[in-house]
């Protein structure tokens, strides 16, 4: 059974105030039960970063090791909301069973506006990044024994997650060991496409988020060791990934890389499962 938790109001510095006890035991009493699984809990989440109330659906393994610490996975969203065009994230872990297959604690947080992962300049309930960082790890770090802050969470995500995925990674490498993209515009160089105008709000400020130059700027400590996953595509996508391919060799960036197969965008094609192991490979 999925275990419906309370609202979780953080503050504007992403915690939790013991005086909120009250409110989280009245929302624990008002919420409702939906049963899917006995490993999967939804966590309602209300941050001043975002326009209303989100959740982060969290899938759990169902014998976890005792003597290690939970790796958490996070699922990145092409969507708003909990909108589904482009196939359902949750319905792929649980048919790849990668939670008790790697021993992982997977996470997909849903946002209210299109996700492309950046702070807006001016507009504050439209921090993505900042939402993801300041609320949703700490709430599962929280609720799940996980430790976000050591450095070994792991990010996965296709077109605008699969971009999403490598920033969040190459502007906070402390906080995130890996990234795997899958059929991304990881070299776009204006946010003139894809809904990426609203969220991201001028050239400027896209420009902090600017793949091609992050990985410039942080080549060096990308050589140290292989922090970044690129896979497959299906048609619109694929120049990207060469070029990108082309880009991190001329710098020395180690990197795992597969052109192909060509799948449908969609989080059910298939392509899931191999991100996956690939982000645990040695």
């Amino acid at each position: 059974m999925t275990r419906l938790q309370p609202v979780h109001k953080p503050s504007s510095a992403g915690s939790w105030r013991g005086g909120d006890r009250l409110c989280r035991i009245l929302a624990l009493i008002l919420a409702t039960a939906a049963s899917l699984s006995a490993a999967e809990v939804v966590h309602r989440l209300r941050s001043p970063r975002q326009a209303g109330e989100t959740t982060v659906r969290v899938f759990l393994p169902e014998a976890p090791d005792p003597s290690a610490q939970p790796r958490l996975l996070l699922v990145l969203p092409v969507e708003a909301g909990t909108e589904s065009r482009w196939g359902d994230p949750a319905a792929e872990i649980r048919r790849t069973d990668i939670t008790n297959r790697y021993q992982l604690v997977a996470a997909i947080p849903t946002f209210t506006a299109l996700p492309w992962y950046a702070d807006h300049p001016s507009d504050d309930q439209l921090q993505q990044e900042a939402y993801l960082l300041r609320d949703v790890l700490p709430l599962i770090d929280r609720y799940h024994g996980t430790e976000s802050a050591s450095g070994r969470t792991l990010l996965v995500g296709f077109s605008k997650s699969g971009w999403g995925a490598w920033s969040l990674l190459l502007r906070n490498p402390g906080t995130f060991a890996r990234a795997a993209a899958w059929d991304a515009p990881l070299m776009q160089s204006k946010p003139d496409k894809y809904g990426m105008g609203p969220i991201f709000g001028d050239q400027a400020n896209f420009n902090g988020y600017l793949i091609s130059d992050l990985v410039k700027r942080q080549a060096e400590l990308l050589r140290v060791r292989k922090r970044l996953v690129l896979t497959g595509y299906f048609e619109s996508f694929r120049a990207h990934h060469i070029a990108m391919h082309k880009l991190l060799n001329e710098l020395q960036v180690p990197h795992a890389y597969r052109d192909g197969p060509k799948r449908d965008h969609h989080w059910e094609s298939g392509w899931l499962d191999e991100a996956v192991s690939l982000l645990l490979s040695p």
